[in-house]
């Protein structure tokens, strides 16, 4: 019986162990990292879809309220498309210099009136194409969003009642 003394139970390393915690850790901090890196770029996909998504959909509401381009008898439906465009691209119906969703372009925007667009009638179409999302280096164009309402006021303003 052994009274008073401490017993190592510790098999001793031998020399071919030696650094195997260095290279455990190695692969699974590899691991541990591309996975970390997969979960921020697919948090970066979702956000830009629902903000294209959004994009179209505030750009469909503010159309289906304008004229459509060049309508005889509404006043500024010459720049209507312009608008709408600026619509969803700075979240205001003037030009300005920072585009909600980063690096998204006039030339992404398609406005899209039907022929037989009025007041309560036909249909507007708000359509973002060819979008290519960023993210350390990789690019990956996203699916069209598209956004279609019927046409609402359609620009027209009633008389002031005396």
């Amino acid at each position: 019986m052994l009274q008073g003394t401490f017993v190592n139970m510790r098999k001793p390393q031998s020399k071919t162990e030696r650094g195997i915690a260095t290279i455990e850790f190695a692969v699974t901090a590899a691991f541990f990292f591309m996975m970390l890196l997969a979960v921020v770029a697919g948090g970066n996909i979702f956000w830009t879809h629902n903000a294209l998504v959004e994009a179209t959909r505030r750009g469909a509401r503010y159309a289906a309220n304008q004229c459509k381009q060049d309508q005889s008898g509404c006043a500024n439906s010459a720049s209507s498309i312009d608008r709408v465009r600026n619509v969803v691209l700075y979240n205001s119906s003037t030009s300005g210099t920072t585009p909600f969703v980063p690096n998204l372009q006039p030339s992404n925007v398609t406005v899209t009136y039907s022929s037989d667009y009025g007041i309560a009638s036909g249909t507007v179409s708000v359509k973002i194409v060819n979008y290519q999302v960023q993210f350390f280096g990789f690019n990956r164009v996203m699916p069209p969003y598209e956004t279609t309402l019927r046409g609402e006021n359609a620009g027209y303003v009633p008389p002031v009642l005396p």
